[in-house]
């Protein structure tokens, strides 16, 4: 009798002890575990460049960087004029100034509300042959033509040109793509300084003249 309860006793402090080690050990498996993946995944997604984005209240874009900082040529006079005499006051569109007038269009913009206008720089006048220049400054037909096409008849936003078709006042449309700060119009003209406030336009000036289609 005594001997079956000596062996009872050295059973039950034989499985205390086991029952310890055991646990331990399934414990450490699972931390060596979950500290193995862990590293792993992330080490195999690498960190996403952050994106440019434009603020739909400020001008963006590296010809922005031209802008005079004040006076009736900075961002805040543009702001205070409607959009023809806005542009008169930025000398870097002033061969867009010159045509405009040349079309008699300046009254027509300055009194349109809520447009958008593509005003292309005169380095973007200068990539046009000089011979077939001065024959559009002279037919006011064409000429009216080709400005009017650089005119939607709404506001639009950055956000609106990532992927857009719109009506111009020459009756033709014209797209535009992109993202970010960076947006091209008909898959050739840059933006080169967007979202520019007038008094009654949104300016997008561009590095091309846009041609309109034949």
């Amino acid at each position: 009798m005594n001997t079956l309860r000596f062996r009872r006793a050295a059973i039950a402090v034989s499985a205390a002890a086991v029952l310890p080690l055991a646990l331990t050990a399934c414990s450490s498996d699972t931390k060596d575990s979950a500290s193995g993946s862990t590293p792993s995944a992330a080490s195999s997604e690498p960190a996403a460049a952050p994106e440019k984005t434009a603020d739909m209240d400020k001008p963006f874009g590296p010809g922005c960087a031209s802008v005079p900082a004040d006076g009736a040529g900075s961002f805040d006079g543009m702001a205070q004029d409607p959009v023809a005499t806005a542009a008169s006051n930025n000398p870097d569109l002033s061969t867009l100034v010159t045509a405009v007038k040349q079309a008699g269009l300046v009254d027509t913009l300055n009194n349109a509300e809520n447009i958008t206008v593509f005003a292309p720089t005169n380095d973007a006048f200068a990539k046009v042959p000089k011979a077939d220049l001065d024959a559009l400054l002279a037919d006011k037909a064409a000429l009216t033509k080709v400005l009017t096409y650089h005119v939607v008849g709404e506001k639009l936003t950055p956000q609106q040109l990532e992927k857009g078709s719109f009506d111009t006042l020459a009756k033709s449309k014209l797209t535009t793509a992109g993202s970010g700060v960076d947006y091209t119009v008909n898959d050739a003209s840059k933006v080169v300084c967007g979202n520019v406030p007038t008094a009654n336009a949104t300016v997008y000036i561009v590095d091309s003249v846009l041609m309109p289609p034949k």
